[in-house]
Formats: C-alpha cells, sequence, structure tokens
C-alpha cells in the first residue's frame, strides 16, 4: 500500500486533543452527552489509608475475591492475586441474581477473617454511581442478561445477603468500576498533583479527579464537594479525521455510531480494522490486537503489506490514546495550573504490548505525548505511567475504606 490512510498529523492530534477538551467539558455540564462523565460518590482519602477490606471483582466472565491489607506498604493481598472462579455460566438464559450471588457467596466464605471489615465491589457493567456510594446497573453487556436486577442497586441486596450468611459480618459496600479502580490505585503514592486510570485492553476508558464545582450537572441535594472520581466512558468519543476504513468497521458492528473512539483503539477492534483494509482478502474469523501484534512480530509468515497496515493501525492506536490524555490533562491544567507531577495508572493487555520490529505500544504513547505537550506549551508537566500488579483489587480496596 502507498499511503498510509492511517497516518495522523500533529495537527490533526491536536484537534482531536481539543476536541477531546471540548467533550469532556460538555459531559460535565449535561446528560447523556457524547462522553458520559459519570461521577462515582466515593471519595477516597489523600493518605492515611488503613485497614483491611474484602474486594470482589466481577469483569467479563471473570469474578476475583480477595483481602486487601493496607497496613504495609505496598498493600498486601490475601491470597495472593485472589482466588479467581470463571463465571461463563452468568451468560445461561434464565440466570438469577439468587444464583449469582449463591456462587459470589460460596467463594467469600472460603476466605479467613477475623473480624468485621467493609466491602469493595469492582463491578466492570454500566452503571449509575449513587450518594453513599452504591450503583445502579443501567444495563448488562458482555452476554450476561440478569434481567431482575436492570435498574436496581447492585451493593446493598449483595450486602445484605452475606450478612445474612456469615457470623463475622460486613460494615458496608462500595461499588466502583474498573477504570476507577486503577484510578484509586495511584493513590497509594500521594506525591502526584492529579491522577488518571487508563485502560487500553479488549476496550479503552479512562477516569479523573475533577473538583465538584466544574461538574455543572451535579444535583445539589448531593452536597457534595472536593475532587470528584469521574469515569468518562470516553470510549464513546467520536474523533475527527477517522476513515472509510474505521466507518466499515463501525457499520458492521453490534452498535454502529457508538464507541467510536474504542472502535479505532482498543484490542477488540484492530483486528477488525485490518479486515476491512483489504475487504476481498480471506482472513480467520476471530481476529483480534493479539492477532495484529503476532503479524507484526512475525513478519517473515504473514505478507508485507499485511505487516505494514498491522504497524500503522497498532501507531494510530496509541497516537489517539495520547491525543485524548493530552485533551484531558490540559482540562485539569485549566482547573489547577499548579498541576505539575501526574500520575497515570495504564491498565490492559494492548497498552503493555510488545511490538519487536518497532517501538512499544506504550512508548509511542510517550513520545506523542511529549511532542503533544510541547506544541500546547505544556513543557512543565510530568506524566509518569505505571503499570501496578492487581491495580484493580488494591484501588477497589481504597473505595471500600474511603
Amino acid at each position: 500500500m502507498e499511503k498510509n490512510i492511517f497516518q495522523l498529523d500533529n495537527e490533526q492530534l491536536k484537534e482531536i486533543a481539543r476536541s477531546f477538551k471540548a467533550k469532556v467539558e460538555e459531559g460535565l455540564n449535561t446528560e447523556n452527552a457524547e462522553i458520559q462523565c459519570i461521577p462515582t460518590f466515593i471519595t477516597p482519602k489523600a493518605s492515611g489509608i488503613n485497614g483491611k477490606s474484602l474486594v470482589l471483582d466481577l469483569g467479563g466472565t471473570n469474578y476475583r475475591v480477595a483481602i486487601v491489607d493496607f497496613s504495609k506498604t505496598p498493600p498486601t493481598i490475601h491470597p495472593n492475586n485472589g482466588w479467581k472462579k470463571d463465571m461463563s455460566i452468568m451468560k445461561t438464559p434464565g440466570y438469577t441474581r439468587e444464583e449469582l450471588f449463591k456462587e459470589m457467596a460460596d467463594m467469600i466464605t472460603g476466605i479467613k477473617r477475623e473480624k468485621e471489615m467493609p466491602i469493595g465491589y469492582c463491578f466492570s457493567y454500566p452503571t449509575e454511581s449513587v450518594p453513599g456510594g452504591d450503583a445502579k446497573l443501567l444495563r448488562w453487556t458482555k452476554g450476561v442478561d440478569i434481567k431482575e436486577m436492570i435498574g436496581e442497586v447492585v451493593g446493598k441486596p449483595l450486602l445484605d445477603y452475606l450478612n445474612e450468611r456469615n457470623k463475622i459480618k460486613f460494615t458496608n459496600i462500595k461499588v466502583l468500576n474498573d477504570t476507577v479502580a486503577s484510578l484509586f490505585a495511584g493513590l497509594t503514592d500521594s506525591s502526584y498533583d492529579a491522577y488518571i486510570g487508563l485502560i487500553v485492553g479488549t476496550g479503552t476508558n479512562m477516569a479523573t479527579f475533577i473538583p465538584a464545582d466544574k461538574i455543572k450537572k451535579l444535583n445539589p441535594s448531593h452536597k457534595v464537594d472536593g475532587l470528584i472520581p469521574v469515569n468518562l466512558e470516553s470510549g464513546n468519543f467520536h474523533p475527527p479525521f477517522l476513515t472509510a476504513v474505521d466507518n466499515t468497521v463501525d457499520g458492521i458492528s453490534g452498535n454502529p455510531g457508538k464507541q467510536r473512539f474504542e472502535k479505532a483503539v482498543s484490542g477488540m477492534y484492530l483486528g477488525d480494522i485490518l479486515k476491512a483494509t483489504f475487504p476481498l482478502e480471506e482472513f480467520e474469523e476471530k481476529f483480534d490486537a493479539q492477532k495484529l501484534t503476532s503479524i507484526m512480530n512475525y513478519p517473515d509468515i504473514y505478507k508485507e503489506v499485511y505487516v505494514e497496515v498491522a504497524q500503522w493501525i497498532y501507531s494510530r492506536s496509541a497516537q489517539l490514546v495520547a491525543a485524548s490524555l493530552t485533551g484531558l490533562i490540559m482540562l485539569l491544567k485549566s482547573y489547577n495550573k499548579n498541576i505539575r507531577k501526574i500520575c497515570l495508572v495504564a491498565e490492559g493487555s494492548l497498552f503493555w504490548s510488545k511490538n519487536r520490529k518497532d517501538k512499544n505500544y506504550n512508548i509511542i504513547v510517550m513520545e506523542k505525548l511529549r511532542e503533544l505537550f510541547s506544541l500546547f506549551g505544556l513543557e512543565d508537566v510530568e506524566v509518569d505511567i505505571k503499570s501496578m500488579n492487581n491495580a484493580n483489587l488494591i484501588g477497589t480496596g481504597i473505595g471500600a475504606l474511603s
């Protein structure tokens, strides 16, 4: 292929950054905006996090349980990395809330506790946070459909169920999503001026702390102030400069018109972009980011043109992430010009993927961030990109103790 149709120059990336910033502001002011900006009513302590919490992590079809202990630095997790269970059974038609709670309770019973503690519940499905730290389920995704839970809070009924069945009680429950959990995990190091949680794996999303007085859509009766964790739901951003190939991928997806940023960035769709670039070629059915990176890493096995285009798609994904981060950081700086050091907790297999022939994904993001920062006059800002083991267990534990 002569021309890299996926190439974005710095002027285009600057426009994407500005557009992202404007759309986040819109989401903070109005309901149902393109970038939703969902406030989470859990305010973690900036420092002095202490104690133990039980952490539940229900995401996709995996369920994890662990006790996170913050009496030491770094926090310890018992059992190591938590106990894991495959929960594909949740996708069975007619599966009930009672069955789900029983599965969850059975694993919890096996974990030894001496005293009462709070629960942090990392729940990776679309929810709306309610004051007090519970969350209402908006809809199921990922093939799950337990109808009786839709529109209801997910924390309190589970807490009641567990307390009826356990001698040693649980004191309360806080529900947060995986991106907010990554954001909270950064707080284990209090030396930063701002924090961002980022996920670039199968899907993509961002979360950060926003001053309450900048979130115009907040109901005054909630009486919240200070910094509020906000789950951006940034995958739904519609960036400028997408291509005809992106439009094809969008058209054949299950949700046309939605999640356009996610469809250009995340692991679930990068293979589809490559397939749509060569519509007359035969590709295997399952074709995701893992497949894309293996084409780049083992070029001798594949057609040269596939290797080249795979590289373009991979690089563009990382550059789009850098542009959106730049837009978000410009917004944070507009609220607080003293922000110098930012902690970015990055999660996801694509973000930390390796590229044997060229730069790794996280390096492309970092280099492009620096370029865009200098073009926007943000040279005084330093971003630390962190990879943390068990970030969502630690972040959820912090949420529970908030």
